[in-house]
């Protein structure tokens, strides 16, 4: 790692700190509420997809019980019911969508209550009297709305819902109850005393209206919307901490490598980063000759060179399930089976290794066609033993690995300068990994001796 490196990311990181923490809070804010947005609108979606099926199910209902033609007028009923959820649901992204759609739930409502008590006509074969409608269990599809409300994820479209229910039913109730054909049973019971025979043959007569099955029905329908609307408050609440969790994630995977990230959000700050030992493989890389490359270079550009290059150098590690431990400067140092065990940890960072070579030079061609100066990386790879967890004070911890391992990788990393290769692997990270077909990679291979070392290290190296 270049003290010039090391000066120039820390020149602009403090320059630009102030304005990130300026941005950051305002910048989540917005950020979880267009995810808790997006959820609603998925919400919303499934929503009209369960009406769809609801009124698909009800239609061929129909059809088996009501004779031809009266179903006409029932079908007609359920394509104003669809019209009715699929234009809001068309309108969901409309800056007024939430009002649109608090308004088409009261129309729902409306065309339900009006399915259920106003009688078809004459002509379709029925002439019962419209006190009768209110006889049967149909009061039950109108309960369906609060479940259609429950999909949304929005306990106020659940608790308008309920209201809607018990204004526009009661008002369809009283003007069937108020009708001067209908019986009641304070008119019969103001004429005088009503034996119980006489009360039981009241309310069978047809044009007879009992309140009794209204005051269950507004508390039935007064205590479902109660407990829907706590149901889906918690349910919200679950969205809205699984969202503000996968943004802490997602930011904190910008600070971490994201397998430390995950394991922080799944197992919890206390419970991740104790030491223990295990076989993790450690790979140093770097760039050659950075101070020469950049002394000609202003701050601003040295700093997009370095981004691009971790840029392209991270987004290879974690494609091979390494954990970016730190950036060093002008390099990098990452790791395999750190954070959890990976039996193939040696072979991922062999591969990773090449195709940061690979990806190093396909970089460098593109410089060269523009006149930039070309890139050189060196990588030194090593496997064995270490301690990983968490180092640090109270303020500052950092998760890594300690051991001969990570020392012995930093040097392979140094020395290929004085080889002149571009990849020196250990022979134990070779062996470990498994498949001879890996030694065909390397050009050459030799006996080292690495600096306060006493013994020699077997090595290969591929230019």
């Amino acid at each position: 790692m270049s003290d010039s490196a090391t000066r120039i990311v820390g020149f602009v990181s403090r320059a630009s700190k102030g304005l990130r923490s300026l941005r950051s809070r305002r910048n989540a804010q917005v950020r979880l509420q267009a995810s808790t947005r997006q959820a609603e609108l998925e919400g919303l979606r499934f929503a009209f997809y369960a009406r769809l099926t609801a009124i698909i199910v009800v239609s061929v209902w129909l059809i088996w019980l009501v004779p031809w033609p009266r179903d006409l007028y029932y079908g007609a009923y359920a394509f104003g019911f669809f019209l009715l959820g699929y234009i809001p649901y068309r309108l969901r992204h409309h800056h007024h969508g939430e009002a649109i759609k608090l308004g088409f739930i009261v129309l729902d409502v409306a065309l339900v209550t009006a399915a259920i008590l106003v009688p078809p006509p004459a002509s379709l074969g029925n002439d019962w009297p419209i006190q009768t409608r209110l006889r049967g269990q149909e009061f039950l599809y109108v309960l369906l709305l609060l479940g259609e409300a429950a999909l949304t994820y929005s306990p106020r479209r659940v608790l308008w819902t309920g209201v809607s229910i018990l204004v526009i039913w009661s008002i369809g109730v009283f003007t069937i109850y108020s009708q001067p054909d209908t019986l009641r049973f304070n008119d019969a019971a103001a004429e005088g005393v009503l034996t119980s025979a006489a009360a039981l043959d009241l309310s069978f007569k047809p044009a007879f209206v009992g309140l009794t099955a209204w005051y269950t029905q507004l508390v039935a329908t007064s205590l479902f919307t109660l407990l829907i609307t706590l149901a889906v408050w918690r349910s919200r609440r679950t969205l809205l901490n699984q969202v503000e969790a996968e943004l802490v994630r997602a930011d904190l995977a910008r600070y971490v490598s994201p397998d430390v990230a995950e394991a922080l959000s799944s197992r919890g700050g206390t419970a991740f980063g104790e030491p223990a030992t295990r076989t993790v493989a450690v790979l140093f890389a770097d760039i050659v000759g950075f101070t020469k490359l950049t002394e000609t270079l202003s701050p601003e550009r040295t700093f997009a060179l370095l981004r691009s290059f971790q840029e392209r150098s991270s987004a290879i590690v974690f494609k091979h399930g390494g954990t970016l431990d730190k950036y060093l400067g002008d390099g990098f140092m990452a790791t395999f089976g750190s954070v959890g065990l990976q039996p193939d940890a040696p072979a991922r960072a062999l591969a990773c290794a090449f195709e940061l070579q690979q990806e190093i030079e396909r970089w460098s061609r593109k410089r060269s066609a523009r006149g930039a100066n070309p890139l050189r990386l060196s990588i030194g790879i090593h496997c064995g033993p270490v301690t990983v967890g968490n180092l640090g004070g109270r303020e500052r911890i950092e998760f890594t690995v300690v051991g001969d391992v990570v020392n012995v990788a930093s040097r392979l990393e140094e020395v290929t300068r004085e080889i002149g290769g571009s990849i020196i692997a250990s022979e134990d990270c070779i062996r470990a990994a498994g498949d001879p077909e890996w030694l065909t990679r390397f050009q050459s291979s030799r006996q080292i001796q690495l600096r306060g070392r006493q013994q020699g290290l077997l090595v290969h190296i591929a230019t």
